[in-house]
């Protein structure tokens, strides 16, 4: 199944999400954390796919725009995980093995940016492995 711009826009929209999953975990997000995110996005993110939002900005920043958005209104780990968890089991077709790859990539380097990676933090990150597989 070929993807459509407007499943690519969700994918990095429930990425936001389960990255600021991985950071609260923990019960709050370290700015070294939000500034991994920034880091990881504009090294690996962008360069993923040519996939654009309406206004021509790459839409692998909906990560970062949506992770910002959640930081300020708050959701649970939990509830950014099942959202992601949904979206990939409806879309599994728009996860290929690099963004796989990349978004386990991302998520330890997110649980890794603060004092190391705790249990919470671990917890997560076997969730995002078993799903991710």
């Amino acid at each position: 199944m070929r993807n459509t711009a407007k499943t690519m826009h969700k994918l990095y929209e429930n990425l936001g999400k389960l990255f600021y999953a991985v950071a609260i975990s923990d019960g709050s997000v370290h700015a070294k954390e939000w500034d991994k995110v920034k880091e990881i996005v504009k090294e690996d993110w962008l360069d993923v796919d040519d996939f654009t939002d309406r206004y021509g900005t790459d839409a692998a920043n909906q990560i970062e725009i949506v992770f910002d958005g959640l930081m300020e209104y708050g959701q649970s780990s939990e509830e950014c995980f099942d959202e992601f968890k949904d979206f990939y089991k409806e879309h599994p077709h728009a996860f290929s093995a690099e963004i796989k790859s990349l978004a386990k990539k991302t998520a330890g380097a997110i649980a890794n940016a603060f004092s190391g990676k705790n249990k919470s933090e671990l917890v997560i990150l076997a969730k995002i492995g078993l799903l991710l597989k």
